[in-house]
């Protein structure tokens, strides 16, 4: 490869405003992939939190010992105990407020639960705008990168008596370049969205499933 038309030259040989494009795309990218790491393991580990505190609570035990198990190690059990908790925490402060009133007490544990899943799904999705930002201003960023490099290649072609590829490959390649760095910081950040979204569409109906089912649980224990 020629050195004149390396990735370094071209980056160094660039103009500043191009510069400061790949710079901003190269920030972007570090941003998301920073994201994307911590996202997808936290994401997997409620995942995998949800999936061992189901089968705690299927398996037959006393609400009461698992409550007071969920309470003595709060951080242990992840986002659906912590559903479960608060749930269960308002219908028996209810119980002994309001003794008899099968009403109150569901409607309270209901609310309670729907508080606790709102303040666990903003927690999942906390970053993820970023991602989508990224993923849609990317290409417009790299654009302007590209368009630039193009405009620089045809001033100099105005500068030559005879249009060469030497005279306007520089600039071309420095549009290219800019192009290729932000396609690297939107694909990702794009997939990962998806990605993640989905994922957390799946926790949010198994949350609202298991309100639903343990709704129904404390109604019959209530009467």
């Amino acid at each position: 490869m020629n050195a004149e038309l390396s990735i370094f030259h071209l980056v160094a040989q660039a103009s500043v405003l191009v510069q400061l494009i790949m710079a901003l795309l190269l920030l972007i990218s570090l941003g998301s992939w920073s994201i994307i790491f911590r996202k997808g393991s936290a994401i997997r580990s409620a995942r995998q939190a949800t999936d061992r505190f189901e089968t705690e609570f299927w398996t037959d035990r006393d609400l009461g010992t698992l409550y007071q198990d969920v309470r003595s190690r709060p951080g242990d059990h992840g986002a659906l105990a912590r559903i479960f908790e608060s749930g269960m925490s308002e219908f028996l402060k209810t119980r002994q407020q309001k003794p008899g009133d099968v009403n109150a007490m569901l409607d309270g544990s209901r609310r309670a639960m729907r508080a606790a899943y709102q303040r666990e799904m903003d927690s999942l999705e906390s970053s993820l705008a970023f991602l989508a930002s990224a993923g849609s201003v990317s290409p417009y960023i790299c654009l302007l990168g590209t368009v630039w490099g193009i405009m620089n290649s045809f001033r100099g072609l105005a500068n030559v008596h005879q249009a060469t590829l030497a005279s306007v490959a520089p600039g071309i390649a420095e549009a290219l370049v800019a192009t290729a760095i932000g396609l690297f910081a939107a694909i990702p950040a794009v997939v990962a969205y998806n990605r993640f979204s989905y994922d957390m569409d799946r926790l949010s109906t198994r949350f609202d499933s298991f309100i639903d089912e343990f709704s129904n649980i404390l109604q019959r224990q209530a009467r």
